[in-house]
């Protein structure tokens, strides 16, 4: 009997595994695929909380956004169990300080009832390239993960986020491969920010995609999952 590797895919905030439907699809007769629900008020307990979930030793991680700062922890907490791992437009810097007020802010009016107003209005359309930001299909679907993802998930979620570490020194501590890899149009994790994740890393490759935002699984699939696909089997 062929056993398959694992591989981890986990999702951003609000996102679910459809974040993630076309590498699924194409991987996954090779790997066995997991994506775990990311819902807890810290990045650490998120990340304790896939490490005691998954059942194999050893795994291949790819995290997009949020679930890349939580692949970033579980690296952090227990760097010997992954043989690959692949960050997609993410952030390994603390919150900036002027997003704590938005997160508080939004996070009040979550709890009053407006998940969907906050969604629609402040997060899902900017997260986009500008060729996409008419995608009313990609759209639709970004509003119906997070609004079956719920209210307690983006206040979990929400206030992880806005309490996480910084994980510049630990990310020079992980020596397997890695894959930094992020739209060209990312203006919440711009490539700046993932040409230092790449140099911080001892063993990294760097793509940016064009034409591509925050959202690049979704945005860019066919490439993204090219990307990994070669990153995996080399």
């Amino acid at each position: 009997m062929i056993v398959r590797e694992t591989l981890i895919f986990l999702p951003g905030m609000m996102c679910d595994a459809r974040l993630f439907a076309p590498q699924i699809a194409a991987l996954g007769d090779a790997y066995n695929i997991i994506v775990p629900d990311l819902v807890a008020p810290s990045i650490d307990t998120m990340a304790a909380g896939v490490l005691e979930a998954v059942g194999a030793e050893t795994f291949n991680l790819a995290g997009l956004s949020m679930g890349g700062i939580v692949a970033m922890e579980i690296i952090r907490q227990a760097r010997h169990r992954v043989a690959r791992l692949a960050l997609l437009d993410t952030n390994h810097l603390a919150d900036a300080p002027a997003r704590y007020e938005i997160r508080n802010r939004q996070i009040k009016d979550v709890k009053n009832g407006r998940l969907r107003d906050v969604i629609v209005e402040e997060m899902k359309p900017a997260y986009l390239a500008e060729a996409n930001r008419s995608n009313q299909t990609l759209l639709d679907l970004l509003i119906d993960m997070a609004m079956e993802v719920g209210e307690q998930a983006f206040i979990a979620q929400s206030t992880a986020l806005r309490d996480r570490v910084d994980q510049t020194e630990m990310l020079q501590t992980f020596h397997a491969p890695a894959l930094v890899l992020c739209g060209a149009e990312d203006s919440l994790c711009p490539p700046d920010r993932h040409q230092q994740m790449s140099n911080l890393l001892p063993n990294a490759r760097l793509q940016i995609l064009d034409d591509c935002g925050h959202i690049s699984t979704l945005e860019a699939p066919s490439s993204v999952t090219t990307a990994l696909q070669l990153f995996l089997n080399t």
